[in-house]
């Protein structure tokens, strides 16, 4: 009977140690979650949307533990334009000088190593493809619940896209775009 009741103990013991540390991987709600971009130039900046395709996150109880997103570059979308010159923009951002989405139209992140800095708040080490370039990036992730948020700053030189970068052409004055890009990320999962 002593052993019997050894065994049990042992087996839940071990199913309580499982249950707590399983991991789950739970969808991000594309329709919910908010990608919005900030470019900046010399005289002033643009902003606007892009929409994810596809996402999810792993947890390890309430731990962020993974993540990979796949975004939907030619949904790139102006919101502080209209008529014309929205049309123009959003044409130019999708068109080869910027993000080519015709050859690639889709970018991705994926997760490779989270620090855990406390009170829901990670930094996530991740690589990020835009245009087929894949480089390292971090930032700061803050998971609450069923949601999360960050901001992403990328240099867009590293992806290749290089049009109107002081970094790269002289004499452009006031056309000269700065190479970083601000993107402002709301997930709901």
């Amino acid at each position: 009977m002593k052993a019997n009741l050894k065994s049990i103990a042992l087996a839940l013991v071990a199913f309580v140690t499982f249950s707590t540390t399983a991991q789950t991987t739970k969808k991000v709600n594309v329709e919910k979650s908010k990608l919005h971009w900030v470019g900046k130039k010399v005289t002033g900046q643009h902003e606007g949307t892009i929409s994810l395709k596809e996402g999810a996150v792993v947890l390890k109880g309430k731990k962020l533990v993974g993540g990979n997103f796949t975004v939907d570059m030619t949904s790139i979308n102006t919101t502080d334009l209209e008529g014309d010159w929205k049309a123009k923009l959003d044409g130019h951002l999708k068109a080869e000088d910027f993000f080519g989405v015709e050859k690639f139209p889709t970018s991705t992140l994926v997760f490779k190593k989270i620090a855990d800095k406390g009170n829901g708040v990670y930094t996530v080490y991740a690589d990020l493809t835009i245009k087929g370039i894949t480089q390292p990036v971090n930032f700061d992730l803050t998971v609450n619940g069923n949601s999360a948020t960050g901001k992403l700053v990328i240099d867009r030189t590293k992806f290749g896209i290089k049009y109107g970068s002081g970094s790269f052409f002289s004499g452009l004055g006031d056309k000269t775009i700065y190479d970083e890009f601000e993107l402002d990320v709301t997930l709901s999962f």
